[in-house]
Protein backbone atom coordinates (compact mmCIF):
# COMPACT_ATOMS: atom_id res chain seq x y z
CA UNK A 1 0.00 0.00 0.00
CA UNK A 2 1.28 3.46 -0.88
CA UNK A 3 1.82 5.89 1.98
CA UNK A 4 -0.74 8.31 0.50
CA UNK A 5 -3.40 5.58 0.30
CA UNK A 6 -2.51 4.31 3.76
CA UNK A 7 -2.95 7.75 5.27
CA UNK A 8 -6.11 8.51 3.31
CA UNK A 9 -7.77 5.31 4.53
CA UNK A 10 -6.34 5.33 8.05
CA UNK A 11 -5.91 9.00 8.94
CA UNK A 12 -8.27 11.32 6.99
CA UNK A 13 -7.35 14.17 9.34
CA UNK A 14 -4.59 13.83 11.86
CA UNK A 15 -6.42 15.82 14.51
CA UNK A 16 -9.53 13.68 14.12
CA UNK A 17 -8.35 10.11 14.33
CA UNK A 18 -6.46 7.85 16.75
CA UNK A 19 -2.77 8.57 16.89
CA UNK A 20 0.29 7.60 18.82
CA UNK A 21 1.92 10.33 20.88
CA UNK A 22 5.45 9.46 21.89
CA UNK A 23 4.57 5.79 21.98
CA UNK A 24 1.43 6.59 23.97
CA UNK A 25 -1.83 5.63 22.33
CA UNK A 26 -4.23 8.55 22.25
CA UNK A 27 -7.62 8.21 20.63
CA UNK A 28 -9.10 11.64 19.98
CA UNK A 29 -12.75 11.56 19.03
CA UNK A 30 -14.49 14.49 17.31
CA UNK A 31 -18.21 15.10 16.80
CA UNK A 32 -20.47 16.99 14.42
CA UNK A 33 -24.23 16.73 14.19
CA UNK A 34 -26.95 18.87 12.56
CA UNK A 35 -29.00 18.60 15.74
CA UNK A 36 -26.07 19.75 17.82
CA UNK A 37 -25.35 22.63 15.47
CA UNK A 38 -28.63 24.17 16.57
CA UNK A 39 -27.36 24.15 20.14
CA UNK A 40 -24.10 25.95 19.35
CA UNK A 41 -22.75 28.22 22.05
CA UNK A 42 -24.83 26.56 24.76
CA UNK A 43 -21.95 25.38 26.95
CA UNK A 44 -22.33 25.91 30.69
CA UNK A 45 -19.33 27.63 32.27
CA UNK A 46 -18.26 25.24 35.02
CA UNK A 47 -15.09 23.92 36.58
CA UNK A 48 -16.80 20.77 37.88
CA UNK A 49 -15.41 17.31 37.14
CA UNK A 50 -17.01 13.86 37.13
CA UNK A 51 -14.88 10.74 37.60
CA UNK A 52 -16.53 7.46 36.55
CA UNK A 53 -15.13 4.20 37.93
CA UNK A 54 -16.20 1.04 36.12
CA UNK A 55 -16.02 -2.25 38.03
CA UNK A 56 -15.83 -4.77 35.20
CA UNK A 57 -17.43 -8.18 35.61
CA UNK A 58 -20.59 -7.62 37.65
CA UNK A 59 -19.96 -6.74 41.29
CA UNK A 60 -21.67 -8.61 44.13
CA UNK A 61 -23.34 -5.65 45.79
CA UNK A 62 -24.99 -7.71 48.53
CA UNK A 63 -21.59 -8.54 50.02
CA UNK A 64 -20.41 -4.96 49.50
CA UNK A 65 -23.32 -3.08 51.10
CA UNK A 66 -24.65 -5.55 53.67
CA UNK A 67 -28.15 -5.55 55.24
CA UNK A 68 -27.85 -5.66 59.02
CA UNK A 69 -31.55 -5.31 59.82
CA UNK A 70 -32.35 -8.47 57.80
CA UNK A 71 -29.07 -10.21 58.49
CA UNK A 72 -30.72 -13.58 59.18
CA UNK A 73 -32.30 -13.68 55.71
CA UNK A 74 -29.04 -12.54 54.14
CA UNK A 75 -27.04 -15.28 55.87
CA UNK A 76 -29.59 -17.98 55.06
CA UNK A 77 -29.42 -17.03 51.38
CA UNK A 78 -25.63 -17.26 51.13
CA UNK A 79 -24.31 -19.11 54.14
CA UNK A 80 -21.04 -20.13 52.41
CA UNK A 81 -20.02 -16.54 51.57
CA UNK A 82 -21.91 -14.35 54.09
CA UNK A 83 -19.83 -11.86 56.05
CA UNK A 84 -20.07 -12.48 59.84
CA UNK A 85 -22.28 -9.83 61.43
CA UNK A 86 -19.63 -8.81 63.95
CA UNK A 87 -17.18 -8.05 61.11
CA UNK A 88 -19.47 -5.73 59.13
CA UNK A 89 -18.24 -2.14 59.10
CA UNK A 90 -20.79 0.15 60.73
CA UNK A 91 -21.91 3.51 59.38
CA UNK A 92 -22.55 6.60 61.45
CA UNK A 93 -26.24 7.27 61.92
CA UNK A 94 -27.38 4.07 60.20
CA UNK A 95 -27.80 0.87 62.18
CA UNK A 96 -29.50 -1.01 59.34
CA UNK A 97 -26.69 -1.17 56.80
CA UNK A 98 -22.93 -1.74 56.80
CA UNK A 99 -19.96 -2.26 54.50
CA UNK A 100 -17.67 -5.16 53.70
CA UNK A 101 -14.79 -5.26 56.24
CA UNK A 102 -12.19 -4.55 53.55
CA UNK A 103 -13.75 -1.16 52.77
CA UNK A 104 -12.42 0.90 55.67
CA UNK A 105 -11.60 3.77 53.32
CA UNK A 106 -15.20 3.98 52.13
CA UNK A 107 -16.39 3.72 55.73
CA UNK A 108 -14.30 6.77 56.63
CA UNK A 109 -15.62 8.73 53.65
CA UNK A 110 -19.20 7.84 54.59
CA UNK A 111 -18.69 8.90 58.20
CA UNK A 112 -17.20 12.19 56.96
CA UNK A 113 -20.30 12.84 54.83
CA UNK A 114 -18.39 12.37 51.57
CA UNK A 115 -20.04 9.15 50.38
CA UNK A 116 -23.56 8.47 49.14
CA UNK A 117 -24.74 4.88 48.76
CA UNK A 118 -27.54 4.27 46.27
CA UNK A 119 -29.28 0.96 46.87
CA UNK A 120 -30.43 -1.49 44.20
CA UNK A 121 -29.60 0.37 40.99
CA UNK A 122 -30.73 -1.34 37.81
CA UNK A 123 -33.37 -1.11 35.07
CA UNK A 124 -36.44 -2.98 33.81
CA UNK A 125 -35.83 -6.35 32.15
CA UNK A 126 -32.10 -6.63 32.93
CA UNK A 127 -29.69 -8.29 30.54
CA UNK A 128 -27.16 -10.75 32.02
CA UNK A 129 -24.62 -10.68 29.19
CA UNK A 130 -21.47 -8.80 30.15
CA UNK A 131 -21.21 -7.18 26.72
CA UNK A 132 -24.84 -6.21 26.25
CA UNK A 133 -25.32 -5.10 29.86
CA UNK A 134 -22.23 -2.90 29.59
CA UNK A 135 -23.57 -1.33 26.40
CA UNK A 136 -26.88 -0.60 28.12
CA UNK A 137 -25.15 1.18 31.01
CA UNK A 138 -22.83 3.08 28.67
CA UNK A 139 -25.49 4.16 26.19
CA UNK A 140 -28.31 4.67 28.74
CA UNK A 141 -30.68 2.85 26.41
CA UNK A 142 -33.64 0.66 27.23
CA UNK A 143 -32.76 -3.02 27.42
CA UNK A 144 -34.52 -3.75 24.12
CA UNK A 145 -33.03 -0.80 22.21
CA UNK A 146 -29.53 -0.57 20.71
CA UNK A 147 -27.97 2.89 20.72
CA UNK A 148 -24.62 3.73 19.12
CA UNK A 149 -23.87 6.76 21.27
CA UNK A 150 -23.11 7.12 24.98
CA UNK A 151 -24.80 9.19 27.65
CA UNK A 152 -21.65 11.17 28.53
CA UNK A 153 -20.84 11.68 24.86
CA UNK A 154 -24.31 13.07 24.21
CA UNK A 155 -23.93 15.40 27.19
CA UNK A 156 -20.62 16.72 25.88
CA UNK A 157 -22.04 17.07 22.37
CA UNK A 158 -24.86 19.15 23.80
CA UNK A 159 -22.35 21.41 25.56
CA UNK A 160 -19.84 21.60 22.69
CA UNK A 161 -21.87 20.99 19.52
CA UNK A 162 -19.23 22.16 17.02
CA UNK A 163 -16.45 19.91 18.33
CA UNK A 164 -13.92 19.24 16.80
CA UNK A 165 -14.30 22.20 14.46
CA UNK A 166 -12.43 25.05 16.06
CA UNK A 167 -11.16 22.98 18.97
CA UNK A 168 -9.03 23.38 20.99
CA UNK A 169 -9.73 27.07 21.52
CA UNK A 170 -9.37 29.72 24.19
CA UNK A 171 -12.67 28.80 25.82
CA UNK A 172 -12.04 25.04 25.81
CA UNK A 173 -8.34 24.36 25.24
CA UNK A 174 -8.40 20.89 26.79
CA UNK A 175 -9.83 17.44 26.00
CA UNK A 176 -13.54 17.25 26.78
CA UNK A 177 -13.16 13.81 28.36
CA UNK A 178 -10.28 11.47 29.13
CA UNK A 179 -10.40 7.74 29.64
CA UNK A 180 -7.48 5.80 31.04
CA UNK A 181 -7.66 2.42 29.36
CA UNK A 182 -6.87 0.75 26.06
CA UNK A 183 -10.47 0.70 24.83
CA UNK A 184 -12.45 3.91 24.77
CA UNK A 185 -15.86 3.48 26.33
CA UNK A 186 -19.11 3.74 24.44
CA UNK A 187 -20.16 6.17 27.18
CA UNK A 188 -17.95 8.86 25.60
CA UNK A 189 -19.29 8.36 22.07
CA UNK A 190 -21.24 11.36 20.78
CA UNK A 191 -24.15 11.28 18.33
CA UNK A 192 -21.74 11.13 15.39
CA UNK A 193 -18.28 10.34 16.78
CA UNK A 194 -16.54 10.21 20.14
CA UNK A 195 -16.09 13.18 22.45
CA UNK A 196 -13.02 12.12 24.43
CA UNK A 197 -9.54 10.73 24.24
CA UNK A 198 -8.09 7.54 25.64
CA UNK A 199 -4.77 7.07 27.39
CA UNK A 200 -3.74 3.43 27.20
CA UNK A 201 -2.33 2.98 30.70
CA UNK A 202 -0.50 4.81 33.51
CA UNK A 203 2.97 3.78 32.26
CA UNK A 204 2.39 5.32 28.85
CA UNK A 205 1.05 8.47 30.51
CA UNK A 206 4.44 8.97 32.10
CA UNK A 207 6.12 8.15 28.80
CA UNK A 208 4.13 11.00 27.29
CA UNK A 209 5.02 13.61 29.88
CA UNK A 210 8.65 12.45 30.05
CA UNK A 211 9.03 12.60 26.27
CA UNK A 212 9.86 8.90 25.85
CA UNK A 213 9.21 7.32 22.47
CA UNK A 214 8.52 3.62 21.99
CA UNK A 215 10.69 2.13 19.24
CA UNK A 216 9.01 1.18 16.01
CA UNK A 217 9.74 -2.11 14.24
CA UNK A 218 12.15 -1.98 11.29
CA UNK A 219 9.49 -3.06 8.82
CA UNK A 220 7.43 -1.27 6.13
CA UNK A 221 4.54 -1.09 8.58
CA UNK A 222 6.90 0.23 11.24
CA UNK A 223 7.91 3.06 8.93
CA UNK A 224 4.26 3.93 8.32
CA UNK A 225 3.62 3.86 12.07
CA UNK A 226 6.56 6.18 12.65
CA UNK A 227 5.24 8.53 9.97
CA UNK A 228 1.79 8.61 11.58
CA UNK A 229 3.35 9.41 14.92
CA UNK A 230 5.21 12.30 13.38
CA UNK A 231 2.06 13.69 11.76
CA UNK A 232 0.08 13.34 14.97
CA UNK A 233 2.81 14.96 17.05
CA UNK A 234 2.76 17.93 14.70
CA UNK A 235 -0.98 18.38 14.73
CA UNK A 236 -2.36 16.95 17.98
CA UNK A 237 -2.40 19.92 20.34
CA UNK A 238 -3.97 18.05 23.22
CA UNK A 239 -0.69 16.32 23.98
CA UNK A 240 0.81 19.69 24.84
CA UNK A 241 -1.92 20.70 27.27
CA UNK A 242 -1.77 17.31 29.00
CA UNK A 243 1.99 17.65 29.39
CA UNK A 244 1.60 21.19 30.70
CA UNK A 245 -1.04 20.15 33.22
CA UNK A 246 1.07 17.24 34.43
CA UNK A 247 4.19 19.40 34.68
CA UNK A 248 2.33 21.91 36.87
CA UNK A 249 2.03 19.31 39.65
CA UNK A 250 5.29 18.27 41.29
CA UNK A 251 4.02 16.62 44.48
CA UNK A 252 1.06 14.34 45.26
CA UNK A 253 -0.28 12.32 48.16
CA UNK A 254 0.45 8.67 48.84
CA UNK A 255 -1.31 5.95 46.83
CA UNK A 256 -1.18 2.18 47.47
CA UNK A 257 1.34 0.34 45.29
CA UNK A 258 0.28 -2.55 43.10
CA UNK A 259 -3.20 -1.07 42.76
CA UNK A 260 -4.13 -0.44 39.12
CA UNK A 261 -7.14 1.69 40.00
CA UNK A 262 -5.11 3.86 42.36
CA UNK A 263 -2.53 4.42 39.60
CA UNK A 264 -5.25 5.64 37.24
CA UNK A 265 -6.86 7.92 39.84
CA UNK A 266 -3.47 9.42 40.68
CA UNK A 267 -3.20 10.58 37.08
CA UNK A 268 -6.72 12.06 37.22
CA UNK A 269 -5.89 14.01 40.38
CA UNK A 270 -2.72 15.34 38.75
CA UNK A 271 -4.54 16.53 35.64
CA UNK A 272 -7.36 18.14 37.63
CA UNK A 273 -4.86 20.01 39.79
CA UNK A 274 -2.85 20.87 36.68
CA UNK A 275 -5.76 22.97 35.49
CA UNK A 276 -7.36 20.93 32.72
CA UNK A 277 -10.95 21.93 32.01
CA UNK A 278 -11.73 18.32 31.10
CA UNK A 279 -15.17 17.50 32.51
CA UNK A 280 -15.28 13.71 32.53
CA UNK A 281 -12.65 11.10 33.37
CA UNK A 282 -13.24 7.37 33.08
CA UNK A 283 -11.17 4.71 34.79
CA UNK A 284 -11.77 1.01 35.30
CA UNK A 285 -10.69 -2.12 37.09
CA UNK A 286 -11.74 -5.72 36.54
CA UNK A 287 -12.10 -9.15 38.08
CA UNK A 288 -15.61 -8.84 39.55
CA UNK A 289 -17.08 -11.85 37.72
CA UNK A 290 -16.93 -14.00 40.87
CA UNK A 291 -18.68 -17.25 39.90
CA UNK A 292 -16.39 -19.27 42.13
CA UNK A 293 -13.96 -18.83 45.02
CA UNK A 294 -15.40 -15.43 45.82
CA UNK A 295 -14.36 -15.81 49.45
CA UNK A 296 -11.98 -17.89 51.49
CA UNK A 297 -13.81 -21.02 52.64
CA UNK A 298 -12.50 -20.70 56.19
CA UNK A 299 -12.84 -16.93 56.52
CA UNK A 300 -15.42 -15.23 54.30
CA UNK A 301 -14.03 -11.77 55.06
CA UNK A 302 -10.95 -12.47 52.92
CA UNK A 303 -10.43 -13.82 49.43
CA UNK A 304 -10.88 -12.61 45.86
CA UNK A 305 -13.87 -10.32 46.35
CA UNK A 306 -12.44 -8.85 49.53
CA UNK A 307 -9.25 -7.99 47.65
CA UNK A 308 -11.23 -6.33 44.85
CA UNK A 309 -13.35 -4.26 47.21
CA UNK A 310 -10.32 -3.32 49.28
CA UNK A 311 -8.54 -2.15 46.14
CA UNK A 312 -11.46 0.07 45.16
CA UNK A 313 -11.88 1.44 48.69
CA UNK A 314 -8.18 2.18 49.17
CA UNK A 315 -7.86 3.79 45.74
CA UNK A 316 -10.86 6.08 46.21
CA UNK A 317 -9.80 7.10 49.72
CA UNK A 318 -6.26 7.91 48.53
CA UNK A 319 -7.71 9.85 45.59
CA UNK A 320 -9.96 11.89 47.89
CA UNK A 321 -7.09 12.59 50.28
CA UNK A 322 -4.91 13.67 47.35
CA UNK A 323 -7.59 15.99 45.97
CA UNK A 324 -7.90 17.59 49.40
CA UNK A 325 -4.14 18.02 49.72
CA UNK A 326 -3.99 19.52 46.23
CA UNK A 327 -6.79 21.94 47.06
CA UNK A 328 -9.18 20.78 44.34
CA UNK A 329 -11.65 18.52 46.17
CA UNK A 330 -14.43 21.08 45.65
CA UNK A 331 -14.27 20.41 41.90
CA UNK A 332 -14.67 16.63 41.84
CA UNK A 333 -17.52 14.16 42.23
CA UNK A 334 -17.04 10.47 41.43
CA UNK A 335 -19.25 7.44 40.96
CA UNK A 336 -18.77 3.68 40.69
CA UNK A 337 -20.80 1.25 38.61
CA UNK A 338 -20.75 -2.33 37.39
CA UNK A 339 -22.69 -3.78 34.45
CA UNK A 340 -24.90 -5.82 36.79
CA UNK A 341 -25.01 -7.28 40.28
CA UNK A 342 -25.14 -10.92 41.39
CA UNK A 343 -27.92 -13.28 42.47
CA UNK A 344 -29.21 -13.20 46.02
CA UNK A 345 -28.39 -16.85 46.67
CA UNK A 346 -24.78 -18.00 46.44
CA UNK A 347 -23.82 -21.08 44.42
CA UNK A 348 -22.04 -24.29 45.44
CA UNK A 349 -18.75 -23.01 44.01
CA UNK A 350 -18.44 -20.43 46.81
CA UNK A 351 -19.45 -17.70 44.40
CA UNK A 352 -22.37 -15.84 42.89
CA UNK A 353 -23.92 -15.82 39.43
CA UNK A 354 -24.99 -12.97 37.16
CA UNK A 355 -27.79 -10.93 38.72
CA UNK A 356 -29.74 -7.72 38.36
CA UNK A 357 -29.64 -4.65 40.61
CA UNK A 358 -26.77 -3.66 42.90
CA UNK A 359 -25.73 -0.64 44.97
CA UNK A 360 -23.28 1.97 43.73
CA UNK A 361 -21.26 4.75 45.33
CA UNK A 362 -21.22 8.48 44.64
CA UNK A 363 -18.34 10.21 46.41
CA UNK A 364 -16.86 13.66 46.88
CA UNK A 365 -16.76 16.60 49.25
CA UNK A 366 -19.94 17.97 47.67
CA UNK A 367 -22.12 14.86 47.64
CA UNK A 368 -25.19 14.48 49.83
CA UNK A 369 -23.82 11.78 52.08
CA UNK A 370 -26.01 8.95 53.31
CA UNK A 371 -28.03 6.06 51.94
CA UNK A 372 -30.62 6.41 49.20
CA UNK A 373 -33.19 3.61 49.24
CA UNK A 374 -33.63 0.67 51.56
CA UNK A 375 -31.94 -2.68 52.05
CA UNK A 376 -33.25 -5.10 49.42
CA UNK A 377 -35.95 -7.54 50.48
CA UNK A 378 -34.64 -11.11 50.67
CA UNK A 379 -37.33 -13.80 50.42
CA UNK A 380 -37.27 -16.45 53.16
CA UNK A 381 -37.29 -19.30 50.64
CA UNK A 382 -34.95 -17.64 48.16
CA UNK A 383 -34.10 -19.69 45.07
CA UNK A 384 -31.03 -19.70 42.85
CA UNK A 385 -32.91 -17.63 40.26
CA UNK A 386 -33.97 -14.81 42.57
CA UNK A 387 -32.62 -11.33 41.90
CA UNK A 388 -32.59 -8.09 43.82
CA UNK A 389 -35.36 -5.89 42.36
CA UNK A 390 -34.17 -2.48 41.25
CA UNK A 391 -35.22 0.54 43.27
CA UNK A 392 -33.48 3.20 41.18
CA UNK A 393 -33.08 3.23 37.41
CA UNK A 394 -29.38 3.75 36.65
CA UNK A 395 -30.33 6.61 34.34
CA UNK A 396 -31.69 8.43 37.38
CA UNK A 397 -28.11 8.50 38.66
CA UNK A 398 -26.95 10.07 35.41
CA UNK A 399 -29.83 12.56 35.39
CA UNK A 400 -29.20 13.56 38.99
CA UNK A 401 -25.47 14.14 38.49
CA UNK A 402 -25.94 16.00 35.22
CA UNK A 403 -28.59 18.32 36.65
CA UNK A 404 -27.17 18.79 40.15
CA UNK A 405 -23.45 18.88 39.35
CA UNK A 406 -23.26 20.19 35.78
CA UNK A 407 -26.50 22.23 35.89
CA UNK A 408 -27.88 20.57 32.75
CA UNK A 409 -31.35 21.83 31.89
CA UNK A 410 -34.38 19.53 31.86
CA UNK A 411 -34.89 19.97 28.11
CA UNK A 412 -31.30 18.91 27.43
CA UNK A 413 -31.67 15.91 29.76
CA UNK A 414 -34.43 14.68 27.47
CA UNK A 415 -32.01 14.82 24.54
CA UNK A 416 -29.20 13.16 26.47
CA UNK A 417 -31.17 10.37 28.20
CA UNK A 418 -34.12 10.08 25.77
CA UNK A 419 -36.66 10.11 28.63
CA UNK A 420 -37.52 11.88 31.87
CA UNK A 421 -35.89 10.13 34.84
CA UNK A 422 -36.30 10.92 38.51
CA UNK A 423 -33.89 13.25 40.29
CA UNK A 424 -32.50 11.96 43.57
CA UNK A 425 -30.38 14.01 45.99
CA UNK A 426 -26.75 13.19 45.18
CA UNK A 427 -24.73 16.40 44.65
CA UNK A 428 -24.53 19.93 46.00
CA UNK A 429 -23.69 22.70 43.53
CA UNK A 430 -25.17 26.06 44.51
CA UNK A 431 -25.19 27.13 40.87
CA UNK A 432 -27.63 24.32 40.03
CA UNK A 433 -30.10 24.51 42.93
CA UNK A 434 -31.98 21.58 44.45
CA UNK A 435 -35.48 21.94 42.99
CA UNK A 436 -37.64 18.84 43.29
CA UNK A 437 -35.56 17.09 45.97
CA UNK A 438 -37.30 18.30 49.11
CA UNK A 439 -39.87 15.48 49.06
CA UNK A 440 -37.12 12.94 49.66
CA UNK A 441 -36.43 14.37 53.09
CA UNK A 442 -40.02 15.25 53.99
CA UNK A 443 -41.28 11.75 53.25
CA UNK A 444 -38.24 9.78 54.39
CA UNK A 445 -39.32 6.66 56.27
CA UNK A 446 -42.96 6.78 55.12
CA UNK A 447 -44.58 3.62 53.80
CA UNK A 448 -45.60 4.81 50.37
CA UNK A 449 -46.86 1.59 48.79
CA UNK A 450 -48.69 -1.36 50.36
CA UNK A 451 -50.87 -4.18 49.08
CA UNK A 452 -53.76 -6.22 50.47
CA UNK A 453 -54.22 -9.09 50.72
CA UNK A 454 -50.64 -10.25 51.08
CA UNK A 455 -50.16 -13.17 50.49
CA UNK A 456 -52.74 -13.31 47.67
CA UNK A 457 -53.96 -15.96 45.26
CA UNK A 458 -55.06 -14.19 42.07
CA UNK A 459 -55.41 -10.45 42.63
CA UNK A 460 -54.28 -7.88 45.19
CA UNK A 461 -55.01 -4.18 45.62
CA UNK A 462 -51.96 -1.89 45.67
CA UNK A 463 -52.40 1.38 47.53
CA UNK A 464 -49.83 4.11 47.01
CA UNK A 465 -49.22 7.64 48.25
CA UNK A 466 -48.08 10.29 45.77
CA UNK A 467 -46.98 13.86 46.39
CA UNK A 468 -48.40 14.74 42.97
CA UNK A 469 -46.95 14.88 39.48
CA UNK A 470 -45.68 11.94 37.47
CA UNK A 471 -46.27 8.64 39.26
CA UNK A 472 -45.36 5.14 38.11
CA UNK A 473 -46.41 1.83 39.67
CA UNK A 474 -45.24 -1.39 38.05
CA UNK A 475 -44.74 -5.00 39.10
CA UNK A 476 -41.48 -6.95 38.75
CA UNK A 477 -40.69 -10.64 39.12
CA UNK A 478 -37.73 -12.22 40.90
CA UNK A 479 -35.63 -12.09 37.73
CA UNK A 480 -35.89 -8.31 37.84
CA UNK A 481 -38.18 -8.11 34.81
CA UNK A 482 -40.94 -5.52 34.69
CA UNK A 483 -44.00 -7.66 33.92
CA UNK A 484 -46.90 -5.22 34.27
CA UNK A 485 -47.30 -1.44 34.48
CA UNK A 486 -50.32 -0.59 36.63
CA UNK A 487 -50.20 3.18 36.23
CA UNK A 488 -47.89 5.70 34.61
CA UNK A 489 -49.37 9.21 34.56
CA UNK A 490 -49.76 12.56 36.28
CA UNK A 491 -51.58 12.63 39.65
CA UNK A 492 -52.75 15.18 42.17
CA UNK A 493 -51.26 14.65 45.63
CA UNK A 494 -53.11 11.93 47.53
CA UNK A 495 -53.62 8.22 48.14
CA UNK A 496 -54.77 5.95 45.30
CA UNK A 497 -55.41 2.27 44.69
CA UNK A 498 -54.81 0.08 41.64
CA UNK A 499 -55.37 -3.64 41.23
CA UNK A 500 -52.78 -6.21 40.24
CA UNK A 501 -54.40 -9.20 38.52
CA UNK A 502 -51.82 -11.98 38.42
CA UNK A 503 -53.83 -14.39 36.27
CA UNK A 504 -51.45 -16.57 34.26
CA UNK A 505 -48.46 -15.88 36.49
CA UNK A 506 -46.91 -18.63 38.62
CA UNK A 507 -46.92 -18.50 42.44
CA UNK A 508 -43.95 -16.78 44.00
CA UNK A 509 -42.56 -13.43 45.09
CA UNK A 510 -43.37 -10.29 43.10
CA UNK A 511 -42.43 -6.67 43.75
CA UNK A 512 -44.56 -3.54 43.41
CA UNK A 513 -42.35 -0.55 42.64
CA UNK A 514 -43.55 3.04 43.11
CA UNK A 515 -41.73 5.98 41.56
CA UNK A 516 -42.96 9.52 42.21
CA UNK A 517 -40.58 12.35 41.34
CA UNK A 518 -37.52 11.93 43.55
CA UNK A 519 -39.24 9.29 45.66
CA UNK A 520 -39.29 5.55 45.11
CA UNK A 521 -40.17 2.47 47.11
CA UNK A 522 -40.42 -1.28 46.53
CA UNK A 523 -42.96 -3.60 48.19
CA UNK A 524 -42.53 -7.43 48.16
CA UNK A 525 -45.74 -9.40 47.50
CA UNK A 526 -46.32 -13.15 47.71
CA UNK A 527 -48.63 -15.06 45.37
CA UNK A 528 -49.71 -18.47 46.72
CA UNK A 529 -51.69 -21.34 45.27
CA UNK A 530 -55.46 -21.25 45.85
Amino acid sequence: MKRRDFLRQSVPAATLLPGLLNGFSVKAYPASSPLMQVLAGNAIDTDKVLVIIQLNGGNDGLNMVIPIDTYGDYRNARSNIAIPQNRILTLNGNAKTGLHPSMTGMQTLYNEGKLAIVQAVGYPSPNFSHFRATDIWMSASDANVTVDSGWAGRYLATEFPNYPNGFPNATMPDPLAIQIGSITSLALQGPSVGMGMSLTDPLNFYNLIDGLVDPTPDTPWGKELKYIRMIVQQTQQYSKVIKAAAAAVTSQGNYPSGNDLAAQLKIVARLVKGGLKTRIYMVSTGGFDTHSNQTNTLDTTIGNHANLLGKVSDAVKSFMDDLKGLGVEDRVVGMTFSEFGRRIKSNFSVGTDHGAAAPLFVFGKNVRGGINGTNPAIPTGVSVNDNIPFQYDFRSIYASILSQWFCVKSADLQTILFKDFQNIPLCVNAACGTTGLEDVYRNAGDQLVINYPNPFTEATKITFKTTGGHTLVHVMDTLGRSIKTLTDRQYLAGVYTVEFDSQGLPPGVYYARLQNGALQQVRPMLKVRP
